[in-house]
């Protein structure tokens, strides 16, 4: 497939200012003279105005041509952009003569897989390609540039250097079989394998600030009914998305936004009020809110607090009852005795939107300590790199107890051995061809 030259329309579907069509591949310049009226002499990274020609000669479009000539483009090979009028006809029609003329359709990521088949980025880069582009949060935006930037393939890079050595080491005992390894080299390794384990351990750590980055805090906001859980919702995300009204009961089903507070993106999720249901269409709204409750990674409990403290408050487990801000509405009609006792509690008026801002920085905070979100870590890993270090990390603890237990070599390099695999496979080193697939059928066409 890499002797294919590939095409596909790289900017969204839609009327706009422009269009770009992108082709890449071996004969993407000589399908180019096909379908353009190419000048004499085209130069690389040079903008080029033409026109584009249909099978008759007659034009389709006129636009400007890129030409970046391999190995210093995208992919790696030749790259041909077309940058048109953003009309869905003409660019659908120009994409439709670059494929009569030769090239073929782009699957979806191709042009990045190429990228990273070409040498042109690892593994770990290509996926932050898509992570910038869905990314929905300024620390979202931030973790995908710095892998993008190739931070998660330096610390796999780093860690694989620290290992080889070690490797090296035991193997060259299996040679020599007569001799066996010292007590001091033994600590010296151990101490190596042991710096590796702490990497590790640190990127796991990330993984969940990686969810949260990518896929948002699930924060389900809960309480009694007629309590302010709609009017809370639309506070923050500063529109009249839930029905807000006095009589109990107006949300039956849960309602879900996106939003940033602090960098942070949140999944915001707007549920029943929790008490005895009176219908059956209550009823699978109050189990809906139960079950939110389960998948939350953040919970915001809204009271009254103009009115006398009701037990019993919202049962939570303990993991979750550390992430629980607790929302002191309806401020502005005063504030019962029964809540003063009561520590960390946020006083709150969505009516004047006094205590807002306390608010957002409750939440970051939380999200903080469950996280954790930490400015000056920006590496944030997903699932599929947690797996790979996990094996990396059991590898590495499995070789130590051989090497302390005084093992034979021979099993000592092998769990050595599975930890760099497993190193590989972050940077798309080892085992590509079973990952690929997976990854970039998640691209959108023409990335």
């Amino acid at each position: 497939m890499l002797h294919d030259t590939i095409a596909a329309i790289s900017t969204a579907l839609g009327e706009a200012a422009i269009s770009v069509v992108r082709v890449s591949g071996p004969q993407a310049l000589s399908i180019a003279a096909q379908v353009l009226k190419l000048p004499s002499l085209v130069l690389p990274r040079k903008a080029h105005l033409v026109p584009v020609a249909d099978a008759d000669g007659g034009v389709l479009d006129h636009g400007l041509l890129l030409y970046f000539k391999g190995p210093a483009s995208y992919t790696g090979e030749d790259v041909i952009e077309f940058h048109g009028h953003g009309g869905v006809l003409a660019t659908q029609r120009v994409l439709e003569r670059w494929l009569a003329c030769g090239a073929r359709a782009a699957e979806p990521g191709e042009f990045t897989q190429r990228a990273f088949l070409n040498g042109k980025m690892d593994l770990t880069q290509a996926e932050a390609v898509m992570d910038l582009i869905h990314a929905q949060s300024t620390l979202a935006l931030r973790a995908a540039n710095e892998q993008l930037g190739g931070a998660i393939g330096r610390e796999a890079a780093a860690m694989e250097q620290a290992i080889i050595p070690v490797l090296a080491h035991i193997e060259a005992y299996i040679d020599f079989p007569e001799e066996d390894i010292s007590p001091e080299t033994g600590a010296a390794l151990l101490r190596r394998l042991d710096a590796v384990l702490v990497r590790a351990q640190k990127l796991i750590a990330t993984s969940e600030q990686g969810r949260i980055l990518r896929h948002g805090a699930r924060t389900v906001i809960s309480g009694a009914p007629n309590v302010g859980k709609s009017s809370l919702l639309n506070v923050l995300l500063g529109f009249e998305r839930a029905i807000v009204s006095p009589t109990a009961g107006t949300t039956r089903d849960t309602i879900e936004e996106i939003i940033q507070v602090h960098g942070i993106p949140l999944r915001l999720v707007d549920t029943a009020g929790l008490r005895e249901a009176g219908d059956e269409i209550e009823r699978v709204g109050i189990q809906r809110t139960e079950r939110e409750l389960e998948r939350a990674d953040l919970v915001i409990e809204v009271v009254d607090a103009s009115l006398a403290a009701t037990p019993p408050r919202l049962a939570l487990p303990p993991e979750l009852a550390r992430r629980r801000i607790l929302i002191l509405n309806k401020s502005d009609l005063g504030i019962h005795p029964d809540w003063s006792s009561i520590p960390q509690a946020i006083p709150l008026s969505c009516v004047s939107g006094d205590g807002i801002e306390a608010v957002r920085d409750a939440i970051r905070d939380v999200i903080a300590i469950a996280g954790p979100l930490a400015a000056d870590h920006p590496i944030a890993i997903n699932a599929r790199h947690k797996a790979a270090f996990e094996r990396c990390a059991a590898h590495l603890t499995a070789a130590k107890a051989a090497l302390e237990r005084s093992e034979a070599p021979e099993f000592i390099a092998l769990e050595i051995r599975d930890a760099l695999h497993a190193l590989g496979d972050v940077i798309g080193q080892v085992d590509v061809e079973r990952i690929l697939d997976v990854i970039f059928s998640t691209f959108c066409i023409g990335k």
